[in-house]
């Protein structure tokens, strides 16, 4: 395999039938490549033309009625010259036309190798390339907004600017271990400080939002918990607006966990009804009453349930929300207060609903959405949504802070150049400015086909 020479083909377009499928072939004489085939020459065409003709195969055989755009070297996609292949959405007529170009001398592309040859010939960097897959893979308005922010360059610029600023001093301190027996000093160590300690508060940042940007990416788990009776299924009912789960006055009619999505203002939240939890011998509930605290484990927010009718369950249920804060500090649990309308006395508390007839619900979702969001302004802050990334964004703030603390410390020159360097790195493969084979293979591993 040949990343820069090779001629790749894929299905650029979803597998099965539909109107239309797109094939994508990039590498060099893109153009050219389908000779004969083809009912027209695009060699010499303008890029970002479309040509309509016939495609034949290798005996003369008709295949399809196609229209081919071209692309020139440097103005498409990937940067190599390239043409696109739209014919009919038949999967015989995309076998035809694959095998085609396999037998004209293309190969097959790996995953995500569109976007990976992109990477490599400058039209994009790496942080830039995921955010790729990323907008491919979004289901809800949130996350497709983070993963254009970051398409388009936001993240990139942010770092790239950051970097720079490191890079100029880093310099100036290498600079003196040039002359170190002259004992000179060309980076001004208070200005260093300043600067540390500036990229350090914006990668601090940085690093907190993803916490809302894995929520958003991925949804956000939200388990449905109490005692049995207090509603949950009618909760989640009307949080779905249908009948999901089964609701009756009979206590531990729910048996097993049930999982749905709701999206609330571009968010989507993972709702999990449990079983309700007490004691029983019975076998088959006792097995929902486990599954339900495995749920717990699992979800980043938990509405904890209680009867307004019932003053022992308030009092029971908080004091669950105050035993699971101590067990999961990183975890929002909520005391929940259901049957508001049945209360006969006033209730505790400010988040009380009635889920059988839906009063509270449109402040217990801004409520969630609140939750999910802190003080994040996803219109305007840079949100980061890659696991790899905040990896690399908690490596830099380890390296900054010795920065910081050699500083302080008055530490000889060639440490405080040893931590930046190394704070360079780990910034760097966040951007594509550091990569390995082994790093990048495993990125673009995780895209689909003809991507």
């Amino acid at each position: 395999m040949n990343l820069k020479t090779d001629l790749i083909c894929a299905l650029a377009t979803g597998n099965g039938i539909g109107a239309i499928s797109i094939i994508r072939v990039s590498g060099p004489g893109a153009k050219s490549f389908l000779g004969t085939s083809f009912s027209k020459k695009l060699g010499h065409q303008a890029s970002h033309s479309l040509h309509f003709g016939l495609l034949k195969n290798l005996e003369g055989a008709l295949i399809d009625e196609v229209l081919i755009s071209v692309f020139d070297e440097n103005k498409s996609f990937t940067g190599e010259e390239s043409i696109e292949i739209s014919c009919h959405g038949s999967p015989f007529i995309q076998q035809q036309i694959l095998a085609l170009l396999c037998s004209l001398g293309c190969r097959l592309a790996g995953p995500g190798e569109f976007t990976q040859r992109a990477f490599l010939n400058g039209k994009m960097d790496l942080s830039q390339a995921e955010a790729v897959a990323d907008l491919i893979a979004s289901q809800s308005k949130q996350a497709h907004l983070i993963a254009l922010q970051q398409l388009r360059g936001n993240f990139s610029n942010e770092l790239h600017s950051l970097r720079e600023e490191l890079i100029h001093f880093a310099s100036l301190v290498e600079l003196e271990l040039d002359f170190s027996e002259e004992d000179v000093e060309f980076a001004d160590r208070s200005q260093l400080k300043t600067l540390v300690a500036n990229v350090l508060r914006i990668l601090q940042r940085l690093a907190q939002s993803f916490a809302l940007g894995n929520a958003l990416k991925t949804g956000v788990p939200v388990a449905i918990v109490g005692a049995p009776n207090t509603g949950k299924s009618t909760l989640l009912n009307q949080f779905l607006g249908e009948e999901r789960a089964i609701v009756s006055s009979i206590a531990g009619t729910t048996r097993d966990v049930i999982e749905e999505t709701l999206n609330i203002d571009g968010i989507i939240f993972r709702l999990i009804d449990t079983a309700g939890i007490r004691e029983t011998s019975e076998q088959i509930e006792a097995m929902g009453i486990a599954r339900s605290k495995e749920k717990i484990e699992l979800a980043s927010i938990v509405l904890c349930l209680a009867d307004a009718q019932n003053p022992d369950s308030i009092t029971e249920v908080q004091e669950w929300q105050k035993s699971l804060q101590v067990q999961y500090p990183d975890k929002h649990i909520i005391t929940l207060i259901n049957k508001a309308d049945l209360a006969e006395a006033a209730l505790p508390g400010d988040l009380k609903i009635s889920a059988k007839l839906g009063s509270g619900m449109a402040e217990l979702k801004t409520f969630l959405v609140s939750l999910v969001m802190g003080d994040f302004d996803i219109q305007n802050e840079t949100i980061v949504a890659s696991a790899r990334h905040f990896e690399a964004l908690k490596n830099t703030i380890d390296a900054l802070e010795k920065t910081s603390f050699s500083l302080e410390d008055s530490t000889s020159a060639d440490f405080i150049a040893m931590d930046i360097r190394q704070a360079m790195y780990h910034l760097g493969t966040i951007t594509g400015d550091i990569s390995t084979d082994d790093l990048l293979g495993n990125i673009f591993s995780k895209f689909c086909i003809g991507k």
